[in-house]
């Protein structure tokens, strides 16, 4: 956000609506990873443990959206351009975990059981994350934060990786073990892109969140140039 753009009361309360969505998500990622790596045991699914272990990544997201927006920080461009940078190095942390996903999935096969709180807990993610992440992206655009966006992106990508999940689990056994590897390859992929187009600050000003119409002008600050 440039210097000419009003922090008005409308600016101020989307800021505040972030740190508490971020806040839910780190409650939700705590108790998700916990579950799930017993889910994941339960069920015998390395996707499932994968995906709950991915939550402790995507948990520092949200801590440090937290932190983004605590203080004077949260006036603050250069403190932005931390938090987006941070972010951005997270989504690098993330795309280990989907592509062995991928890999052990192409070696290996699947090998899930239907276990009920794999299934159960799967399913929820498929719900509550994309409400979360697209209220992200929404505030990501208000704010013309990067962090936020990016957080919410990684949301997103927790219910890929949880539908990914789920497939496996109750397909197991049933022929089609490869849409499991494809898809965590995918999102490994995407998480790489994020976070590399975060880390050359193309989430502020000048570039549009996906998905959605920024219509913003141009970059007035040092987001974009890496500063």
């Amino acid at each position: 956000m440039g210097p000419a753009r009003e922090r008005d009361e409308g600016w101020l309360r989307a800021a505040r609506h972030a740190k508490a969505l971020a806040w839910a998500s780190l409650f939700w990622m705590t108790l998700e990873g916990a579950l799930g790596l017993l889910a994941g045991i339960q069920a015998n699914s390395i996707s499932v443990l994968t995906w709950a272990a991915s939550s402790a990544v995507e948990g520092l997201a949200s801590a440090i959206v937290i932190w983004r927006f605590t203080g004077r920080r949260k006036l603050s461009e250069h403190a932005e351009r931390r938090a987006q940078r941070w972010v951005a190095v997270s989504f690098f942390l993330l795309t280990p975990y989907f592509l062995y996903e991928a890999i052990d999935r192409l070696l290996n096969g699947t090998r899930a059981n239907a276990a009920p709180l794999a299934i159960a807990l799967t399913a929820s993610s498929l719900v509550l994350m994309p409400v979360l992440g697209f209220a992200k992206l929404r505030l990501g655009q208000r704010l013309n934060s990067g962090a936020t966006s990016g957080e919410g992106i990684q949301n997103l990508m927790c219910a890929a990786q949880a539908l990914a999940a789920l497939i496996a689990v109750i397909a197991a056994g049933a022929g089609i073990a490869w849409i499991d590897p494809v898809a965590a390859l995918a999102i490994g992929l995407v998480a790489a892109k994020e976070g590399l187009e975060l880390w050359r600050g193309e989430e502020c000003d000048c570039h549009s969140v996906p998905g959605l119409d920024v219509g913003a002008p141009a970059c007035g600050d040092d987001c974009c140039s890496g500063k």
